[in-house]
C-alpha cells in the first residue's frame, strides 16, 4: 500500500499537461493584452512600433530573448 501511494505521489508530483503557448520569460506587467494564453503589450498589431524596443529590430529576440517568430511563424 505505501508503495502503491509513492507511485501516486510521483505520477501527481512529476507530471503536468504542457502548454502550447506558454513563454519561456515572464511577460513585464505592461504586457496585458492576452492571445491564446500570451501575454502582448498593447499595440500588439504594430509589432514595429511596439515591440522592437525589447524584441528586437528583426522581432526576433533582442534583449528579452524571445522571438515573436516563436509564435507567429512568417506572419512579422
Amino acid at each position: 500500500m505505501k508503495f502503491l501511494l509513492v507511485v501516486l505521489f510521483i505520477l501527481f508530483t512529476s507530471c503536468s499537461a504542457p502548454s502550447e503557448n506558454k513563454s519561456k520569460y515572464d511577460p513585464p506587467s505592461d504586457h496585458t493584452v492576452s492571445k491564446e494564453g500570451a501575454k502582448h503589450k498593447p499595440g500588439l498589431k504594430n509589432p514595429l512600433d511596439n515591440c522592437v524596443s525589447c524584441h528586437g529590430s528583426d522581432l526576433r529576440g533582442g534583449e528579452v530573448g524571445v522571438s515573436c517568430y516563436e509564435c507567429h511563424g512568417k506572419k512579422w
